[in-house]
């Protein structure tokens, strides 16, 4: 672990907020600080192999990754989960929250690694991004499992009036500045909860995990900065579609689809990302593609049913170790 003043960019000034290291909790893992695309990223690391890394949704950091984190190292990979731009105790600069600084942010990962390329694995945002990264820098990107989250071109394409409608409330909220943050945070970050709790399966939002699992988050969202950050992050997917930026965006997508392997995990009770939102993604990806559905289960699968979603990405994972170099 680094030296508490070497990642103080946003501690607590006035002792109302959280310390970021407070998110450096204890497991079979080690907490580290790598230095990628000019911020300095914490991460969270266990075993040896092929890389695979683990991008978290939003409100989340990367303790959301804890049991796939555990159980895939024994399996033989090199496992990684990030605080993505922004979270837990990764630095959050006032800009650099649009896809394409996402992208580079994951690519620069990748390389401060010292990897090649890797598997990326997100869950809702992280999901998106996964995808951003895998058309804006396809050479880094040895496959993608996007959990609970629509390809962002599917999205973008939308009508306003076709937006499933939780995802439609959350983009409307964070359009307002500041009002989100107010929003998310009120109540030590009761807000966020409440966000978490609709989006969640009935048996894990009633389950001693979940009721275990939110001060954690709360904490980690309490840290100075980081609900701004985190907002900042769907800000721009809400605001993009009428900007040039946005323009950009969209035409890069559709200029170079996703041509690794997608494996694309949803849950069937996600009020969120809804079933046939995902579907759209097939027609997005052109290289192999294969979709799992979970029944009972909403918008967190890796924390909701961690046993079936480690189980689909290592049969994943095991059938690209067969594939020959470059298939």
């Amino acid at each position: 672990m680094s030296p508490p003043e070497e990642h103080h960019q946003r501690g607590s000034q006035n002792g109302t907020t959280p310390d970021p290291s407070v998110v450096r909790h204890s497991g079979p893992w080690q907490h580290r600080d790598i230095s990628a695309n000019g911020i300095r990223f914490h991460i969270a690391e266990a075993g040896d192999g092929p890389l695979v890394l683990l991008l978290h949704g939003f409100g989340q950091f990367w303790w959301s990754w804890r049991h796939q984190l555990t159980d895939l190292p024994a399996y033989g990979y090199r496992v990684v989960a990030v605080d993505l731009r922004g979270y837990g105790d990764t630095d959050n600069p006032p800009r650099g929250y649009d896809a394409f600084t996402l992208a580079g942010d994951i690519s620069g990962l990748i390389r401060a690694l010292g990897e090649r390329d890797a598997v990326l694995v997100g869950t809702g945002f992280g999901g998106m991004t996964a995808f951003n990264t895998a058309s804006i820098r396809p050479a880094q990107v040895r496959a993608v499992v996007a959990i609970a989250a629509a390809h962002p071109l599917s999205l973008a394409r939308l009508r306003w009036r076709e937006i499933p409608g939780t995802y439609q409330g959350l983009l409307r909220l964070v359009r307002l500045p500041f009002f989100a943050e107010r929003k998310f945070a009120a109540g030590g970050g009761a807000g966020l909860e409440k966000l978490i709790r609709r989006g969640s399966g009935p048996a894990w939002a009633a389950s001693a995990e979940f009721a275990q699992a939110m001060p954690r988050v709360r904490q980690a969202f309490r840290i100075a900065g980081a609900t701004h950050a985190a907002v900042e992050h769907l800000r721009w997917v809400a605001r993009s579609p009428w900007r040039s930026d946005g323009l950009r965006h969209r035409e890069a997508l559709a200029r170079r689809p996703v041509s690794a392997p997608v494996l694309h995990i949803g849950g069937q009770g996600d009020p969120v990302i809804p079933v046939s939102l995902l579907e759209e993604a097939r027609a997005l990806c052109h290289g192999s593609y294969r979709q799992e559905w979970l029944r009972g289960i909403g918008h967190y699968p890796a924390e909701e049913a961690p046993a079936e979603v480690t189980a689909l990405l290592v049969h994943f994972l095991q059938e690209l170790e067969a594939l020959p170099a470059g298939g």
